[in-house]
């Protein structure tokens, strides 16, 4: 007889950085596993240092972190957590990023500009990631920046199943905030069945973060309006956005989107604006303190922890999204 015939068992392992604790162990109690134990420090200069408390040699490994702030040391931390599971000898690599970063930056808008969402995909590929898990990205090119295989997951038919259970329908119309949500708004009208609506505005290239509104196109006199985005950063787009849907007759504004960056002045802009709801997931973590009334946070951990199933699984993750992925 030559070689040798072995019966071992595929294993699957989660662990997940310091960024966003609370998701990564709502995921491995979605699979109804425990998290690997993980050792991770600061050292005094800042750098990090990670080691994993048990053996992950052959083991089909899924490394969680959603890249919250301060971006660049989770981000870090996650880089050199796939580099110690690939010296490791882990047999596959998933790097699982609820959240994105850098994912605005997937191309140059003018000269003598990287495409920093490319740079990321590059840095987890060179650590030795096989594969990446990702919600929402902000543009589908982003997909094509990583080298292995990407499964982009979508929160629409959690967002639309909220909404559509809370608003009457009839009087319902979907409402891009700008050129680039139409995609995304248009797949919302079809699972609803309600009109498009957009918000024409202008970006000034030169100021980040200041958006100057236009116009409506579309019926929103008296109808209520669900305005639909991957992201909510400063919250001057969906604000102002909001404030002309009004201007043109709206009756209420809904704000949903998957991704509650919230930073600066977002959380004030959001309490005093008129919008009655914003319905987010909790792709990114938002303390007690910056929580508010009208804030609903939905879950995400049963998708991806489902993901991470049909990936182990050799499944279809497409099917997930009732083969509309």
């Amino acid at each position: 007889m030559t070689g040798i015939t072995t019966t071992g068992e595929r294993k699957l392992l989660v662990m997940g950085g310091r960024a966003y604790p609370e998701l990564t162990e709502e995921i491995a109690s979605e699979l109804g596993i425990e998290l690997t134990p993980t050792t991770a420090l600061d050292f005094a200069n800042g750098e990090i240092y990670v080691r994993f408390q048990e053996s992950v040699r052959g083991a089909d490994t899924f490394v969680i972190q959603s890249h919250a702030a301060p971006i660049n040391q989770w981000i870090m931390e996650q880089l050199l957590m796939v580099d110690a599971l690939k010296r490791a000898s882990a047999k596959r690599i998933t790097v699982v990023v609820p959240f994105y970063g850098y994912s605005r930056q997937d191309k140059k808008h003018q000269g003598r500009e990287p495409i920093s969402a490319r740079l990321i995909a590059d840095l987890f590929a060179t650590a030795g990631a096989d594969r990446l898990i990702s919600v929402d990205l902000h543009t589908a090119q982003i997909q094509g920046f990583f080298s292995g295989p990407v499964d982009h997951l979508f929160a629409l038919p959690l967002l639309t199943r909220y909404v559509g259970n809370r608003v009457d329908r009839a009087r319902l119309t979907v409402v891009s905030p700008d050129a680039g949500r139409v995609r995304v708004a248009d797949m919302w009208t079809d699972r609803l069945g309600c009109p498009l609506a957009i918000v024409h505005k202008r970006r000034d290239p030169s100021v980040p973060n200041q958006v100057k509104v236009h116009e409506v196109v579309g019926d929103v006199v008296g109808r209520t309006c669900v305005l639909v985005d991957d992201m909510i950063d400063t919250a001057g787009t969906i604000t102002q956005a909001a404030d002309a849907l009004f201007d043109n007759g709206a009756a209420d504004v809904i704000v949903a989107a998957t991704h509650p960056i919230l930073s600066g002045p977002a959380i004030d802009r959001l309490k005093n604006s008129r919008i009655s709801e914003v319905v987010v997931t909790n792709t990114l973590p938002i303390e007690d303190e910056r929580r508010f009334d009208k804030l609903t946070v939905l879950s995400i951990a049963p998708l991806i922890a489902r993901a991470i199933r049909e990936v182990f699984d050799d499944g279809s993750v497409t099917s997930l999204f009732d083969g509309h992925g």
